[in-house]
């Protein structure tokens, strides 16, 4: 049986401390001069180019590493199904955090561009729904959960969706990105295809860009009037937000536990024995050393988020 060489656990994570770094100081810095080419450059650049460089010059086949396969219509529109009710999931365990952290001071509000004419939104589309769909599927269903797969399947989703959300720097956008990052991991692994997840995350982005793109024409088409008049304070309305958006989370999660369960599996050709490679793998390593990047790049998150509790 043929061995795929497979990418470094140790290697991915300090990749993935360099690119946290250049996220934090050069993107910051092009998406300030400029957001859409700033977003762009922070894609492509920074996430895409320097990932499948790697592979590259590791030597691995981006084929089999970032599995481009065909999906078939039924595993399509079951996919399109599962985003459609992943999101108000991801959007409730965004909203307990913001609500939470409302109660020690004022909510930073998202950096996200959210467009205003037609032009924006089809800009937006590209820049906000369709790149990051590409680019961070292929580092992190792709390069990461690939790296993660010599310790199992299970091990390899939740570890590279946990660095998924970790990569956001943003306390507020951290739940929500952790279990997207596992849903796009289960079904990259039941497709045997990336396809599936980059289809996954730019319908994600492109229905929260079209939410936020409604949302604004319809402020800007109604009269003044705020909930501030009510006499609600911000943390009422997150509450009130938080059972609304709740209820409609709990019946979401159900149908997509549903959704997951139907999912037509596709045969893959698993060119090792996972249980054989994970002991094989663990057998002497110093797993400390091999994570230092990682809990650097935890210490760097909490001292970004640390604003909250002092604001």
């Amino acid at each position: 049986m043929e061995y795929t060489k497979k990418p470094s656990i140790f290697q991915v994570n300090l990749l993935y401390l360099i690119l946290g770094f250049l996220l934090i100081f050069l993107g910051s810095y092009v998406q300030g001069r400029e957001v859409y080419s700033g977003l762009l450059i922070t894609e492509y650049l920074i996430i895409l180019l320097p990932n499948l460089s790697y592979l590259k010059f590791k030597g691995c086949s981006l084929k089999k590493i970032l599995k481009l396969n065909k999906i078939s219509m039924k595993q399509l529109l079951i996919i399109i199904l599962i985003v459609i009710f992943t999101y108000p999931v991801a959007v409730f365990l965004n909203l307990i955090v913001i609500t939470i952290l409302s109660s020690f001071g004022d909510i930073i509000p998202n950096s996200v561009p959210i467009p205003k004419n037609s032009l924006q939104y089809l800009l937006g589309l590209f820049v906000i729904a369709i790149s990051p769909g590409i680019c961070e599927e292929i580092m992190f269903r792709g390069t990461i959960m690939n790296a993660y797969d010599k310790l199992g399947k299970k091990k390899s989703i939740i570890y590279s969706a946990i660095l998924f959300g970790l990569f956001h720097f943003n306390l507020q956008n951290l739940l929500g990105p952790i279990f997207l990052g596992i849903i796009f991991g289960i079904i990259v692994y039941k497709t045997d295809s990336i396809y599936s997840s980059v289809i996954a995350h730019l319908l994600n982005n492109t229905i929260a860009l079209t939410i936020g793109y409604a949302t604004t024409k319809a402020q800007n088409n109604v009269s003044n009037t705020n909930v501030e008049t009510l006499g609600m304070s911000t943390q009422v309305q997150l509450l009130i937000a938080l059972v609304f958006i709740g209820g409609i989370a709990l019946v979401s999660g159900i149908i997509l536990k549903i959704l997951l369960k139907i999912l037509p599996e596709t045969e893959n050709s698993i060119d090792y024995d996972e249980d054989i490679l994970y002991e094989t793998y663990t057998k002497g390593k110093n797993n400390l050393f091999e994570y230092l990047p990682i809990i650097i790049i935890i210490i760097v998150f909490i001292v970004r988020n640390v604003k909250y509790l002092f604001v």
